[in-house]
């Protein structure tokens, strides 16, 4: 999975500049102590030569922990049927849904249920590249109420059917930064 492979760089270039972070997950690094502005500089050119950005600005930090929570949410395969994104974030964030909705939108030009569904279908890929599971157990992971709305939304979303994916369709996943 990609954001394994980007959490060790991260870490890596943390430890290049003599900064040993406590610890580093997806979107996020925890220090013993503040950096400098001069370090914050540094670090801050280091990570953009690789495609990543600190961020300062607290919407962003916001909406960076959002999309964090969702895609772990994703990733776990453990996304019950009648899930509630509105009170997963809420209860997370401990702010109303309408508020994290709005910036959310706002700021990435998609609803959250839109950003939800695309790391569904991307984890759908996965899986069926993968070949390990049924696609009644993926839509059960998932939390689709059936094969059916998998499988439609699945199609409204790529094009395709989750079955020609199967056989034809190592070439249609994309990294979960580029959704």
């Amino acid at each position: 999975m990609v954001c394994n492979r980007c959490i060790m760089v991260v870490r890596q270039e943390f430890e290049k500049a003599g900064i040993n972070p406590v610890a580093v997950t997806m979107g996020e690094v925890e220090l013993s102590k503040p950096l400098t502005d001069e370090e914050l500089n540094d670090m801050d050119e280091r990570l953009a030569n690789l495609g990543f950005e600190i961020l300062n600005d607290k919407n962003r930090k916001l909406i960076e922990k959002i999309k964090t929570l969702l895609i772990k949410r994703v990733q776990s395969g453990e996304v019950e049927e009648h899930f509630s994104l509105s009170e997963f974030l809420s209860n997370h964030l401990h702010k109303e849904y309408t508020q994290i909705s709005r910036l959310f939108s706002e700021v990435e030009g998609i609803t959250l249920e839109q950003f939800f569904i695309l790391q569904k279908i991307e984890k759908v890929k996965e899986w069926l590249v993968y070949d390990e599971l049924t696609l009644s157990e993926i839509s059960y992971k998932l939390g689709y109420s059936s094969v059916a709305h998998l499988s439609a939304q699945f199609k409204k979303i790529t094009g395709l059917t989750p079955s020609y994916f199967k056989k034809f369709g190592n070439t249609h996943r994309k990294s979960l930064d580029q959704l």
